[in-house]
């Protein structure tokens, strides 16, 4: 059983998007109360475990109390992981038509899409990271964009774009990633150390 919620202040997930919250909350279920915040983190440049490791910390000291940040990423195995955790920038400078133009000089459509969690129970704690991978394909675009380059990125025969939110949610690297937050959430020895930092 996960610690009682009543027990547990919300952890607040630093987010400005509405539909990252819904997807987030329908995989966690339970598990913990969240919280949505816009915060203007900076981000510094790294691995994608440095990036979000780095923006917990941040913003774990601007909430000064329990915090979760998400990093997406999208690695073109012909571009030796570009554009990885910059595929934000990307995006925005060249849209999922230009991203599909990236790779029109390469055979190689595949693609792992990566989503990576960090947690911390509070501003003195070192953030943990959760990571979770979904391999797939670049495709023109096909379903609704809500997700940036979701529309692009096909897993078995289906964009994330076009699957079902069930069904999507129960594979994407989103999914995954969660997932193994819930499964350390639900460790005794951790539910205690975030019970402690409420009190404290």
């Amino acid at each position: 059983m996960y610690m009682s919620l009543a027990r547990m202040r919300a952890c607040t997930f630093v987010t400005g998007n509405p539909n990252k919250v819904i997807e987030v909350n329908a995989i966690l279920g339970q598990s913990i109360p969240v919280k949505p915040v816009a915060l203007d983190v900076p981000e510094i440049q790294g691995t994608l475990e440095e990036i979000a490791r780095d923006k917990c910390q941040r913003a774990s000291r601007i909430v000064d109390g329990p915090v979760i940040v998400e990093d997406s990423a999208l690695e073109f195995r012909a571009m030796k992981g570009l554009p990885g955790p910059y595929i934000k920038y990307f995006l925005e400078a060249v849209g999922n038509d230009g991203l599909n133009r990236l790779l029109q000089p390469y055979s190689d459509k595949s693609a792992e899409a990566v989503c990576t969690f960090a947690f911390s129970s509070g501003p003195t704690m070192e953030p943990l990271i959760f990571q979770g991978r979904l391999l797939g394909k670049i495709v023109p675009a096909r379903g609704p964009p809500i997700f940036g380059w979701e529309p692009i990125f096909e897993h078995q025969g289906e964009t994330l774009a076009e699957m079902a939110h069930d069904k999507k949610n129960r594979l994407s690297h989103r999914y995954q990633a969660l997932r193994q937050f819930q499964e350390w959430l639900a460790q005794d020895n951790n539910r205690s150390i975030l019970h402690e930092s409420q009190e404290s």
